[in-house]
């Protein structure tokens, strides 16, 4: 947690909050702060600062908080991401939010079980942790859309034309030698789609009509990476 991420609940006052909590838990067993220490804090989809602790119980925290830095540049990419199981989903949550992703698709494939549409991490409250773990680690405060789309045709063949005209769409996915954008820092420079299939691979029909709409495929080499190493490996390349 290198940033206190405060919600408009937590604020006693415009210049005075009060934590309780995983928050409070992390001053006091983790940073071990007293009376007088100054820390990061955030407000969300505000600005970022610096809080002065002036009271401290067993139970809370209380801070007097003032703003006056912008969060980090957001990521110039949309995530276009095939429904994971649990586990990978709340990694790749993480990752995309640390790494300053700002509007996440999660998309129904062919090879995406229907049964993890009904998980209990596609409640907001799940899919909000994980962002906000994000955001605590980067030092950000901006929080990510995520939009859950469960029709693959629908999505692919009326809304992704629209959402990506005049920007880069990738699909990562190997093609033949020479049919895949390399990669460089002028396209790096352009706001992007990238599209993650799910772990079983992206068919034949799901391949073409990403084409069709619009998407190029991205082959990330010889070695075959986890659904969740993706985005990061694309990233440090792109950007």
């Amino acid at each position: 947690m290198n940033l206190i991420l405060l919600s408009d609940s937590d604020f006693l006052t415009p210049h005075r909050v009060r934590l309780t909590g995983r928050r409070f838990d992390h001053i006091q067993d983790i940073l071990k702060a007293e009376n007088g220490k100054v820390l990061s804090v955030g407000k969300i989809n505000g600005l970022v600062g610096q809080g002065t602790i002036v009271s401290k119980t067993s139970k809370a925290i209380e801070l007097d908080v003032k703003f006056d830095q912008k969060p980090p540049e957001a990521l110039p990419l949309t995530l276009i991401l095939a429904l994971p199981r649990p586990p990978m989903l709340k990694r790749i949550l993480f990752s995309a939010s640390m790494l300053g992703v700002k509007k996440i698709i999660i998309l129904n494939f062919n090879r995406v079980e229907k049964s993890l549409w009904n998980s209990s991490s596609l409640k907001p409250e799940a899919i909000e942790e994980q962002l906000i773990l994000g955001l605590e680690q980067a030092k950000d405060t901006v929080m990510p859309e995520v939009i859950l789309q469960k029709r693959f045709k629908p999505f692919v063949e009326d809304e992704l034309p629209v959402l990506i005209k005049g920007k880069l769409a990738l699909v990562a996915h190997p093609e033949k030698m020479g049919t895949s954008p390399i990669f460089s820092k002028e396209i790096g420079r352009r706001p992007h789609f990238l599209v993650i299939g799910p772990e079983g691979g992206i068919i034949d029909y799901e391949i073409e009509a990403l084409k069709a709409a619009g998407c190029q495929t991205l082959d990330l080499g010889p070695r075959i990476l986890r659904t969740d190493s993706v985005l990061p490996f694309v990233v440090g390349k792109l950007f």
